[in-house]
């Protein structure tokens, strides 16, 4: 009975002290700005493609963007954005698949706004205005590298 009371107590003592390295790395992030370039089009199956520039301590960092879209994809669209990254360590956090955050229309939060999180916490937030007439201009699967 007591080796079990001991051995409950240094597992609760062992996840404590694992949950507060989690969320002193998560207090230490950091976060940068964003400003990117996108094309798509598409007739059914879309792509999109462009560039981009991560300002991150002082220091700026070339981005590839890509990505592919399917379902009811029709048009062609240019878009300038700009806006924060959040949630990151290194400029390599950056880098990543991201998807819309929250339920609703792909992560819009305003007029040209959207929201966007990669797997590794990485929070995109963009503002900015889209040149042209584009069907399912989501851009949820959006893959972004750094250069």
């Amino acid at each position: 009975m007591r080796l079990l009371s001991r051995l409950r107590a240094g597992l609760v003592a062992l996840f404590a002290v694992a949950s507060l390295g989690l969320a002193s790395t998560a207090a230490m992030a950091d976060s940068g700005t964003v400003s990117i370039t996108i094309i798509k089009g598409g007739f059914f199956v879309g792509a999109s493609g462009g560039s981009g520039t991560l300002n991150f301590h002082g220091r700026s960092y070339a981005l590839d963007i890509g990505g592919i879209s399917a379902g009811l994809v029709f048009g062609a669209a240019k878009a300038y954005l700009s806006g924060t990254v959040s949630r990151i360590n290194s400029p390599g956090d950056v880098s990543g698949v991201y998807a819309a955050v929250g339920a609703g229309a792909a992560g819009v939060t305003g007029p040209g706004a959207i929201v966007l999180k990669n797997e590794k916490g990485a929070l995109l937030e963009l503002h900015g205005q889209q040149e042209g007439l584009m069907v399912n201009a989501d851009l949820s699967g959006m893959a972004i590298s750094l250069k």
